[in-house]
């Protein structure tokens, strides 16, 4: 096990040799939090980490994703819950609320265009990048941005599903996101609505009187509801889910977190899991997480920053 520390921040030179062959992206950090660059003694303790591993199990969190300018939830700052007091729709809100799909929906269409084209981040390519080397043995990402789908990531569980998705609730009839938005637009010719913020999961923030002639289409198989197939605040992973991911972690001998503070149970089960396995964690997150009492190695940095400098051998 890695003993757990806190070192100082600073900016002193990292040895070339460390640097990953992958793309440079640059980074769109007006979500992300202001932290300190990795202090060389950090990258050290990460490469240990990471040589030392042979079958790495890797969760990543919305913090992966805020470099892609995706803002998040819980962010110092600049999360959601800090920049205002909007919530994220409930499930039950969902299914049994035709003005709550109207208004989600509604949002979801004005933002559709600029979320769909968010693009992978250093982050993202170099864990592609594991993976192709045979370091990282199976990846689960909590994010519904399809951004490691993007980076080329095959070894991988959208644990929360992914909004590039659309399904009946009635029939189970599946379409993609970019087909709906096509649909959309057809029954919606004239309607225009201007944004009041970028919230995260691909919606805006609208009016409840901008939202109120907003047709929403039904399942052209069933006329059924339509769904983003994503899991919402309030709904469960299915329980087939659950144990493919726990067989993966199974197979692993150690767990890395990226950009998530763990808050949510859904995810933070499998960390229980590896604590109980006693696998070595290592936790990469800006701000403090819900394994920071347990985890062998806690770095404060962000993850596109980070991460390239380590080798995987």
């Amino acid at each position: 096990m890695f003993p757990a520390r806190k070192l100082p921040g600073g900016c002193r030179a990292i040895r070339p040799h460390h640097l990953c062959s992958v793309p440079s992206v640059s980074p769109n950090l007006a979500f992300v939090p202001a932290c300190l660059p990795p202090h060389p003694a950090e990258v050290e303790e990460m490469q240990r980490f990471i040589s030392s591993s042979k079958k790495l199990f890797v969760m990543t969190g919305a913090g992966i994703s805020t470099e892609s300018g995706i803002p998040d939830y819980r962010s110092e700052g600049v999360g959601l819950y800090a920049r205002s007091d909007r919530r994220p729709i409930q499930h039950t809100e969902f299914v049994r609320s035709a003005s709550a799909r109207q208004r989600y929906w509604a949002r979801n269409f004005v933002g559709w265009p600029q979320f769909s084209s968010h693009q992978p981040n250093t982050a993202h390519l170099v864990l592609r990048q594991w993976e192709k080397l045979g370091k990282l043995h199976w990846l689960v990402t909590q994010n519904v941005d399809a951004l490691h789908t993007k980076a080329g990531s095959q070894r991988m569980t959208e644990l929360h599903g992914c909004t590039h998705r659309v399904f009946c609730l009635t029939c189970g009839d599946q379409t993609s996101r970019s087909a709906l938005q096509e649909h959309f637009e057809a029954l919606n010719p004239s309607w225009k609505a201007e944004a009041l913020g970028v919230a995260p999961d691909g919606d805006v923030f609208l009016t409840d009187e901008q939202v109120r002639h907003f047709q929403v289409p039904a399942c052209r198989k069933c006329g059924g509801i339509l769904k983003p197939d994503v899991t919402f605040f309030g709904d469960t992973v299915s329980r087939e889910k659950v144990d493919f991911v726990h067989q993966r972690l199974a197979e692993s001998d150690s767990m890395l977190v990226a950009g998530s503070s763990m808050q949510v149970y859904s995810g933070y089960r499998f960390a229980l899991a590896a604590k109980e396995k006693q696998l070595p964690i290592a936790v990469l997150n800006i701000g403090p997480t819900r394994l920071d009492h347990f985890a062998s190695l806690k770095l404060n940095s962000r993850c596109g920053e980070l991460l390239p400098l380590i080798v995987a051998h």
